[in-house]
């Protein structure tokens, strides 16, 4: 394995893995090394492991010296691979929403529920096997509570919106925010000189508009100076990225309210969104053909719609 290809370093210790995730670029797991210590940022699923115990050895991190696995939420792309990496770590402790614990330390219901969206057999090439994660070598942090990384401070903040059992970590010593999926999806092949592109995500079965504004609006509270994403990786120009964020969710919830009761409502819901991040890619100055577009947005569109569709049922 070539793993320098799927690394990425950025300032203070911070590495982006790609994780290879259904193609390059779409997911990462971050590892933050401080003063000997480590953490991981999501983890990717079980067949991320192998890159993420690959970018210890690149980065001369021994397995023992990863203090924190640090699950912004437990959907299986985020923390499908916990259980497993916990396996290599001896020292570790994982980090997961009180609403999500439950759910690694017996991952049942997330299996069925990921089946239930993408098939038993498409479930099985993405996500493989998934451990359970042993509850005594878990930690479920109050909201806002802090923990130690060699000689950073992270805190730990419930963020809704995306799920209920999302929470975002905050470097205080250096102002940086891991944001898993509150501050949306910016994928780097979207970037027009430098400058990234960036829409919400939407998915099954906790969205929640109001509460994913009141999140970016308590991140932006901190003042970082960057925020890393799970997908995918460091953005900065961030008072642009969350008025951007805002605007766009709004404009999904009424794209989905317009919709609600129109024949095929998914198919129309998929048309439209597609046409509407399009015309926002246009206006980003993104020159792709629609081909391109479709190969990298199709399937978020899809998991948008059904997370809008989730929504609009539930009144």
């Amino acid at each position: 394995m070539d793993i320098e290809r799927k690394l990425t370093d950025f300032a203070d210790g911070i590495t982006a893995i790609d994780v290879d995730y259904v193609r390059p670029g779409l997911a990462a797991s971050h590892l933050v090394v401080d003063h000997g210590r480590a953490a991981f940022v999501d983890t990717g699923t079980s067949r991320s492991v192998p890159n993420l115990l690959a970018a210890l050895q690149a980065r001369n991190v021994d397995p023992a010296q990863v203090d924190w696995v640090l699950t912004t939420h437990v959907h299986l792309d985020h923390a499908g691979g916990a259980g497993e990496l916990m396996r290599h770590l001896p020292n570790a402790c994982c980090v997961v929403h009180p609403r999500g614990a439950r759910h690694l330390a017996d991952p049942a219901k997330l299996v069925a529920g990921s089946i239930a969206v993408y098939g038993e057999e498409r479930y099985r090439q993405l996500y493989g096997e998934i451990v359970p994660v042993p509850e005594g070598r878990m930690l479920v942090p109050a909201d806002g509570e802090r923990i130690t990384l060699g000689r950073r401070t992270l805190e730990l903040v419930h963020t809704p919106g995306h799920a209920l059992h999302h929470y975002c970590v905050v470097d205080l010593d250096h102002r940086h925010i891991f944001s898993g999926d509150n501050f949306g999806i910016s994928y780097r092949d979207f970037d027009v000189d430098g400058r990234a592109f960036i829409f919400p995500t939407t998915t099954p079965v906790h969205f929640d508009p109001e509460a994913m504004i009141a999140s970016v609006d308590r991140l932006m509270s901190h003042d970082p100076v960057a925020i890393y994403l799970t997908h995918f990786g460091e953005v900065r120009e961030l008072e642009r990225l969350s008025r951007e964020l805002k605007q766009r969710v709004a404009a999904f919830v009424g794209l989905a309210r317009r919709l609600a009761v129109a024949p095929g409502r998914a198919a129309a819901m998929r048309a439209e969104m597609f046409a509407l991040m399009s015309a926002w890619l246009d206006e980003h100055g993104y020159a792709g053909d629609a081909a391109l577009r479709h190969r990298l947005l199709d399937d978020d569109v899809e998991l948008n719609v059904q997370g809008l569709e989730v929504w609009l049922d539930r009144g």
